[in-house]
């Protein structure tokens, strides 16, 4: 435990891209050394899920047991991307902690990022463009402005695909 507090600790936010993935692959090989003398946290936020699809499609609210199957489902998919990505940095020698949160992955990140006093923060960026950030928005822009930490964005090279 006393090792723990003398280690920075960074944390690498995912989610079930592509993009995600590669900033994880790209930190484990690049900043191979800060990570493996660093206590590394995987972080995944489960958005809220939109329910009203299925409020269509059962002709006003939905049973309980259909939102509590989907809620189950969302958790057991992020637990398994969680594994993936622990899996991962294992075949590296990285020992890494995982954890997700439900909610706005924006805040949900940079709210770990206080609780838990990460000193870097990692993400990938899907890349989009400036006309869909300003519809879907960005996560990674906002963790750039708002988390309490420094923020490295890595993007997925084009010819990388």
């Amino acid at each position: 435990m006393e090792e723990n507090k003398m280690k920075k600790k960074v944390m690498v936010a995912i989610d079930e891209s592509e993009c995600s993935h590669w900033a994880l692959q790209w930190a484990l090989e690049n900043l191979g050394h800060t990570i493996s003398a660093s206590q590394l946290f995987i972080f995944n936020a489960q958005p809220l899920p939109n329910f009203a699809y299925l409020s269509a499609s059962t002709y006003g609210a939905p049973p309980v047991d259909l939102i509590n199957t989907v809620q189950e489902n969302q958790k057991k998919l992020a637990l398994a991307l969680l594994e993936k990505a622990k899996g991962i940095c294992a075949n590296r020698g990285v020992d890494a902690e995982t954890m997700t949160e439900v909610g706005d992955p924006k805040e949900k990140i940079c709210e770990a990022v206080e609780k838990l006093n990460i000193e870097l923060l990692i993400l990938g960026s899907h890349g989009r463009g400036a006309i869909q950030r300003a519809f879907l928005g960005s996560v990674s822009n906002h963790c750039v402005h708002n988390a309490k930490c420094p923020v490295l964005v890595v993007r997925k090279p084009d010819w990388k695909d």
